[in-house]
């Protein structure tokens, strides 16, 4: 575990957020709960049937609770009541909703919604998709925030140069598969904002691209230039370059040869691809090739933080996200 990681959940100790973990009954997520309790990372709720989870936990500490809407009448009752408000108007009835809140995924989210909670965390054996639909329905999207995403906080072995002594911020890399300009325009000033936050520095944020400075015409090239004017206009203050190459994002000395004069002058420590296919490589690549920690999906763009995990992830992943899960909620 990086130093950097280390020092995210030191801060996020000192907050007091209380989590809630809808799959609850899995044991990578029982035993992050656990660790987050102990360590007073954060309070948790595990959100499951609590035989279930006794069996499989070596202890519940104290700041762990266990609730399982089947039995929650009251809560339960109330959630239901909040989801028909939320979505009446889409068409959802009374016993739609009856039938949903039951759903771990969508208790959850009405618990952040409903300010029993300070975010939500789940996606170890759920699809993207599915964890994302009800805090989109329930949730919703930031003032002013034209689309939900996601980026990864990649943290390069002790030594990198690159980013932020080897941390970088990865945009989208879980979420939107091909971004329009305007979508591109929204990843990129709110994965900017993840970078002050999480790695306590400006951002100097590089879209992407197969072409630097117009080396390459084509109308995938044309999107990335639009979405920069978009974002400067959301966002002056934010230092923001495009179109770039990897290369020139990355290295000073390739910078002043490409593209010279860049505010980003090949010190990004933001990269926003162009599409989910080139970020979703990426990202992978950078943590094999690289042996680089890999932290997320974690969303941007929501109200409330409602993160998603990667399958297969492990306790200490869990861990991590809801530290940084607590950093979003302050």
């Amino acid at each position: 575990m990086s130093k950097m990681i280390d020092a995210l959940k030191e801060k996020a100790k000192l907050l007091d957020k209380h989590i809630v973990l809808a799959e609850g009954e899995e044991q990578c997520i029982i035993d992050a709960a656990v660790t987050a309790a102990e360590t007073k990372l954060a309070r948790v709720t595990l959100i499951g049937e609590l035989s279930v989870i006794m069996s499989k936990a070596k202890r519940i500490p104290e700041g762990l609770s266990v609730i399982n809407p089947k039995t929650a009448t009251k809560d339960t009752k109330e959630y239901a009541k909040l989801l028909f408000e939320l979505r009446k108007d889409k068409g959802l009835t009374e016993q739609q909703a009856d039938a949903l809140v039951l759903n771990p995924l969508y208790f959850a989210t009405l618990m952040v919604k409903a300010g029993k909670a300070d975010g939500m965390v789940a996606g170890s054996v759920t699809a993207t998709s599915d964890v994302l639909r009800p805090a989109l329905q329930i949730i919703k999207t930031a003032k002013g925030v034209s689309a939900v995403s996601s980026f990864f906080l990649m943290v390069l072995p002790e030594g990198s140069t690159y980013g932020v002594n080897g941390a970088m911020i990865y945009a989208d890399c879980g979420v939107i598969i091909d971004p329009t300009a305007e979508q591109l325009a929204a990843i990129a000033i709110a994965a900017g904002q993840n970078a002050r936050m999480l790695l306590e520095v400006e951002p100097k944020v590089a879209m992407l691209s197969f072409s630097t400075k117009g080396s390459a015409k084509h109308a995938d090239a044309d999107k990335v230039i639009e979405a920069l004017r978009i974002a400067k206009e959301l966002a002056p203050e934010l230092c923001i370059d495009v179109e770039l190459q990897a290369d020139a994002a990355l290295v000073e000395s390739v910078a002043k040869k490409k593209c010279p004069g860049s505010p980003v002058n090949g010190k990004a420590n933001v990269l926003v691809f162009p599409d989910l296919n080139s970020g979703n490589i990426a990202y992978k690549l950078t943590q094999r090739l690289a042996n680089a920690e890999a932290y997320g999906p974690i969303c941007q763009g929501f109200n409330q933080p409602v993160n998603d995990l990667s399958r297969g992830c492990t306790s200490e992943d869990v861990v991590s996200v809801i530290a940084i899960t607590c950093l979003q909620a302050k």
